[in-house]
């Protein structure tokens, strides 16, 4: 972990479900990762520099692991935080918070010398992070792997492991680019730059620049991949026709963990067919499945891509598919960025269930075809 410099902390999530376990589990998902004291401030009117603007500042508790976890809590899962916070304000705020919702303090380490992650955003009139300032050394020094090696029971039986990334954007792209290059043997891969001007891509192009990097993770043995595009929503990709028959279908099998949820999304959910084309029909070796975002009214989009790896994460542990699992952490991601916090008080389960419905409806297939 790096600790950026005049720019926006960012998160990076990485799921990792290991095969067979993920409708059996037996105890909860683990989350690895920051919390942190959000200070949020918003102008009123256009800012002007090096002079106080009028406007609005609230502390909101977040952190990308911790809001990924807070999301998965919310949706009645029960994850096992492993953090690192301190004796201080922030410290006690993150700490009250996750002791009144029920939840484990176990792995959540607490020193004298720490001094809890604060992160300070400023946003613009559309809820965007304009600039930030992030004071996160703690966790790169007390969240260590000798911490986290103390809980490795938890971690090896977990059917879900989350682990977020926090990097300077430099740092990201050099890190996801070695990775992708070592993987495939060859120096191929580049980042993806926008041109700076406000054409946006479709999702037909940004698959086809995606399409050589996502193949050769799965050629390698990854069995789904999946992108998010932001407000473009989501690509979810797998290699083999049989494995997305599995993740779109499956038996009667009973939830493990929230059975509210569960039932909720069954109850709304189209049968038998995806986005219109019966599986059978189909004949390729690779599957792009393109989810759409839902229209929202935007108040800030901090936490929504966190809510939608939560939400994502306690629908596998409810027991829903990965189909139905991706299209509720859309639904979850749609409610956190209509309120000012990171993550949402409550959810409504018949309203997400509802929402993630339209998500499926609105699917569709972007390649079926035999070769690359």
């Amino acid at each position: 972990m790096s600790s950026p410099e005049n720019e926006t902390l960012r998160g990076v999530q990485s799921v990792f479900s290991k095969e067979g376990q993920t409708r059996k589990c037996t105890v909860e998902p683990v989350v690895i990762g920051g919390m942190v004291l959000d200070v949020n401030a918003t102008s009123s009117m256009h800012a002007n520099p090096r002079t106080t603007t009028p406007g609005k500042v609230i502390f909101s508790l977040g952190g990308v692991a911790r809001n990924v976890a807070d999301c998965i809590s919310k949706l009645e899962a029960r994850p096992f935080m492993i953090s690192a916070v301190g004796f201080d304000m922030a410290g006690n705020m993150l700490l009250e918070h996750w002791e009144s919702a029920g939840l484990s303090i176990e792995g959540i380490q607490r020193h004298q010398n720490i001094e809890t992650a604060v992160v300070c955003h400023i946003f613009d009139e559309e809820g965007e992070v304009a600039a930030g300032i992030a004071h996160v050394e703690s966790i790169e020094k007390f969240l260590t792997p000798r911490w986290i090696e103390k809980f490795k029971c938890k971690i090896s039986s977990t059917p879900i492991l989350m682990v977020d990334a926090n990097l300077t954007s430099s740092s990201l792209e050099a890190s996801c680019q070695p990775m992708a290059n070592a993987i495939s043997g060859k120096d191929i891969f580049q980042p993806i730059r926008r041109d700076g001007t406000s054409t946006k891509l479709s999702k037909e192009s940004f698959f086809q620049m995606l399409k050589p990097a996502i193949w050769v993770l799965l050629d390698k043995g990854v069995k789904v991949v999946v992108v998010t595009l932001g407000s473009e929503g989501v690509l979810l990709c797998s290699k083999a026709k049989s494995y997305l028959q599995k993740l779109a279908f499956k038996g009667n099998q009973p939830p493990y963990f929230s059975k509210q949820l569960y039932e909720a999304v069954n109850t709304v959910w189209p049968k038998d067919q995806i986005f219109g084309v019966s599986m059978c029909e189909t004949k390729s070796n690779l599957f792009a499945v393109h989810f759409p975002a839902l229209p929202a009214s935007v108040v800030r989009l901090t936490g929504a891509g966190d809510c939608l790896v939560g939400g994502t994460i306690a629908s596998l542990c409810a027991g829903l598919d990965v189909m139905q699992s991706i299209a509720v952490g859309i639904a979850a991601a749609k409610v956190v960025v209509e309120v000012e916090s990171n993550v949402p008080d409550e959810y409504c389960l018949a309203n997400l269930a509802d929402d993630a419905r339209s998500v499926y409806s609105g699917a569709t297939m972007l390649l079926c075809q035999s070769k690359l």
